[in-house]
Parts: C-alpha cells; structure tokens; sequence
C-alpha cells in the first residue's frame, strides 16, 4: 500500500480510503467490521464516514454509520487509523439534524462534532469536512449554475473561525471541504490566509470517467494551493462497472435507491460506458478495473474513496488500484473523453 501526505497536513493517509456509507444500511455492523479489518489488514489506514451515513439518509438511521465506525475502532489503535467525517449543511431537507439544518454556524457546527466524537468513541477526529456547501450552487448532479435559488447562507469566513476553534481545542485537526467548486475552495483559502485561520487540506468530489469536470476546474487550484483531491463514487454508482449495459435493473444502489441514478440518467451515459467497457476488454482489464485504476492514478489524488458490500467486492476494488494505466491506454481513455466529455457531471 502506498501512504502519501494528504495536502499540506502532516497527515499521511493510505492511497486508498474505505468509504462507508453502506454501514448500517446494505451492511450490517458485523459485515461492516469485516470491511473494516479486510481493508486495514491490506494496509488501508483511512476511513471515511458523515454525520448523514448511512445513505439513503433517514431519521431511523441517522449517526449508525459513523457509531458502528467507532465500535469498530475500540479495537485499534487510534493513532493507527486517520478518521474523516463530515457536518451535514442547509439545503437537503434532512429536518431529523438539528431541525435542518438551517445553516452551517458556529452553534450547528460544533454540535455536529460533538456527537460525531460521542458515536465514534474518540476524542479526535483527524479530517472534518464541510459535507456540501451552505450557499446556493450546483451540486449531485446538477450541471448549472441557478442565480435565482440564491439563499441565506454562514459566511465562508465564520464557518472557518468556527472549526479553527475545534482545531484549538484538539477535537479535529485538519479541515476538507467536499462537493465543492473552485469559488468556494478559494474563497475557503483566502479567509484563512487573511484571518491566520486553518488551511483547507483536501477537497471530496466525485470523479470518474464519467465526470471529469474536476480536471478543468479544480485541478489547478489543487495543484497550486496544496489541496489533495479525495474522489468518490469512482464506478458512478455501478455505471463503470458496466453491469446495466445489458440489464438495467440489474442488483446495485440504484436499483435499490433510484433517486440516486438520476446524476447518470443523461443522454451521453450509456454510449460512454459501452466504449469505457469495451476499450477495458480489449486490455484484458474489467470496465470496473479500468475505471478505478484510472482515477487511482491521477497525480492529484490523496487517497481514492472506495465503498463496498461485501469483503469480496472490496478485494477486487483494491486489486484494481494496483493495476497500471500505460500511456497508450490512456490516450484511447482521452479519446473517449473527447467523444463524451462528462456526460454526468
């Protein structure tokens, strides 16, 4: 396993990261502890949770993900496991947290640590991120910018005073962002260069072969800021994986949960997984390997985001960030590219 340093932290964090928004929902406590040991026994040091886990969100499940994390962690080491979590912003109707929430404030802010802390049974976490924005933009699979759904929102700069003083107190020690854009990333980077307030280290958004939108507008403010990228749904939702070119309704997330296909119910979607797939068999690779290993290799990357529902299909996740894109295999990638750039956003 390959440990690189996640941003400008001191944090050294596995090149992979165990996403876990299945635990507690596709995943029992004690299938999720299997993960759990499968990964951390393959060198996997980094794992990744949310206030809102496990997904769908709902109120009879709201914190289990992160409390099953936290059972699991009582037999570990803390210093030998980086923990990542996220406070839930406005805007998703989710009235089970915090009534709202209805704002990322100071108040919302250090609420949500404090029971992140409670359900992981540490007394530190060591990545908390902002889960998505609190001002209008678009974001899970909407592609434009809405002037007119502009809404009451914390100043960037408030937010950040509000998680320095967690920084101060050691109940988290770095801050990331995620579903962010290159507005807010910056703006998150000015305030604390001009207040003296902690740096943003890492940015969680999706990125696959179906959405590379963060190659032309974040990759550059990443490069140049010392920010790594944690990139999620790196199969978009089973797509990659090529399994509903030939049944739609085959077993997977969106069959269980539809409302979460409609970020890949676009036009361009299925033609750019058919070529995605077939360019993957012609390398004797499968359209899931070629797709994770791609991501794995983009230089940016702190630590690919993996989810699984099974020990197994972790395996071959794992497996497949260890496999090589040559040069030539990633001409024919950006050709495809070129042909269907980011058909889902």
């Amino acid at each position: 396993m390959e440990f690189r340093k996640l941003g400008a932290s001191e944090l050294r964090v596995s090149s992979v990261c165990l996403g876990t928004m299945t635990f507690g929902q596709q995943n029992s406590e004690a299938e999720a502890h299997a993960q759990l040991d499968a990964a951390f026994d393959r060198g996997v040091n980094f794992i990744d949770a949310a206030e809102m886990y496990p997904v769908p969100a709902r109120a009879d499940t709201y914190g289990r993900t992160e409390t099953i994390v936290g059972s699991w962690l009582q037999s570990r080491p803390r210093d030998s496991v980086v923990v990542a979590t996220k406070v839930a912003g406005p805007g998703r109707n989710m009235a089970w947290i915090r009534g709202g929430p209805v704002s990322l404030d100071r108040s919302n802010i250090r609420e949500a640590v404090e029971a992140s802390l409670t359900r992981l049974g540490t007394d530190y976490i060591d990545l908390y991120q902002i889960h998505w924005p609190a001002r209008n933009q678009p974001m899970f699979g909407q592609w434009r910018f809405d002037p007119g759904s502009e809404r009451p929102a914390t100043p960037i700069e408030a937010q950040l005073v509000a998680l320095a003083e967690l920084v101060a107190e050691g109940k988290i020690r770095y801050v990331g962002l995620s579903n962010e854009h290159p507005w807010g990333l910056m703006s998150f980077l000015r305030a604390a260069d001009a207040l003296g307030l902690p740096r943003v280290v890492s940015v969680q958004n999706a990125f696959n072969l179906l959405n590379r939108v963060f190659e032309q507008s974040m990759a550059e403010v990443c490069f140049r800021e010392q920010v790594s990228l944690l990139p999620y749904s790196v199969l978009g939702f089973g797509h990659l994986s090529g399994k509903y070119l030939d049944d739609p309704d085959a077993p997977g997330r969106i069959s269980l949960f539809p409302a979460f296909g409609q970020r890949y119910d676009k036009p361009g979607v299925r033609p750019a997984v058919a070529a995605y797939a077939a360019l993957a068999r012609r390398h004797g690779m499968t359209p899931a390997e070629m797709a994770i290993a791609f991501v794995a290799r983009q230089p940016l990357v702190g630590s690919v985001i993996l989810g699984a529902t099974s020990v197994a299909q972790l395996e071959a996740n794992l497996n497949a960030c260890e496999r090589r894109i040559d040069a030539g295999l990633l001409e024919e990638i950006d050709a495809i590219h070129l042909q269907f750039p980011s058909p889902a956003p």
